[in-house]
């Protein structure tokens, strides 16, 4: 017994035992390295990652930047857009700063550097239309309307006489041009209807009864103004123009509405009809 205890204290004691001992502990020091470096890796995989922003970059610039922080970029439209180069990202989705997981795709709406284009047979008709129904309806598809100019019409004010795009005519009373191309962005200008300013030839109103003379001035969208009496006359409107101003010419004009004054007589003048 004595002896077995001997044996077993020298072995204790001697350099094999603390060769297996360190054999051992080094057996379980690289098992807990090897466990702490999986829980770490398990622990940061499909961890969320804050998604950084990339509109108004470059498509290239945002791509390089994606590919380095394990995102993929995907262009999902193209859009024009007025005064912004092509290639420019305006929209993301997901939205910035939205926490995402690694290889999450990024899909895009990317500026074109030439507009599309709208036929003007696509678009609603115009010619004598309301302009400020039409220029909603025209802003919708991204095309402004202004007023180039104002033409009498004897119909409602502000309806659309003529179009013009890039300074040609497209839209009139004779039609329109229905294969041109509008650019979106573009700009269309307007003439519209006004009642006031319009003028018609100055009517002969001599030998006329006053009430004749009345039905033909307001024909032609003017009125009776002052009326001169010369001598006695029982009825008016049974009095004959003798005189009138403005006097008739047949190549003078006046503006609607205007009064046109007479001067009338009881009896009809000699040589009228």
């Amino acid at each position: 017994m004595s002896d077995n205890s001997n044996s077993l204290l020298e072995f204790l004691k001697s350099k094999v035992f603390f060769k297996h001992l360190g054999y051992i502990f080094g057996f379980f020091a690289l098992i807990l390295i090897l466990l702490f470096l999986w829980l770490r890796i398990y622990t940061h995989h499909g961890q969320a990652l804050e998604l950084p922003d990339y509109t108004n970059q470059t498509i290239e610039a945002a791509t390089r930047d994606a590919e380095a922080k394990n995102f993929i970029i995907v262009v999902d439209d193209s859009i024009h857009r007025v005064g912004i180069r092509g290639g420019i990202i305006l929209d993301q989705n997901p939205k910035p700063l939205t926490k995402v997981k690694e290889r999450r795709k990024i899909y895009v709406t990317i500026s074109k550097s030439t507009a599309d284009k709208i036929k003007l047979k696509d678009l609603p008709e115009l010619y004598g239309r309301n302009f400020l129904s039409k220029k909603k309806e025209l802003e919708l598809r991204q095309i402004r309307s202004v007023i180039k100019g104002y033409k009498f019409d004897l119909g409602e004010p502000d309806y659309i006489m003529e179009a013009y795009y890039r300074g040609r005519l497209i839209v009139s009373s004779q039609g329109e041009l229905k294969n041109i191309e509008i650019e979106k962005g573009g700009t269309i200008e307007f003439i519209l209807s006004k009642k006031s300013g319009g003028a018609v030839s100055i009517p002969d109103l001599y030998c006329k009864s006053v009430e004749e003379a009345a039905f033909i001035l307001e024909s032609a969208n003017l009125r009776i103004g002052q009326v001169q009496k010369d001598g006695a006359i029982t009825s008016e409107m049974e009095g004959y123009v003798i005189g009138q101003h403005p006097p008739y010419h047949p190549d003078s004009t006046i503006i609607f509405d205007t009064p046109v004054d007479l001067i009338i007589s009881e009896d009809k003048p000699a040589g009228c009809r």
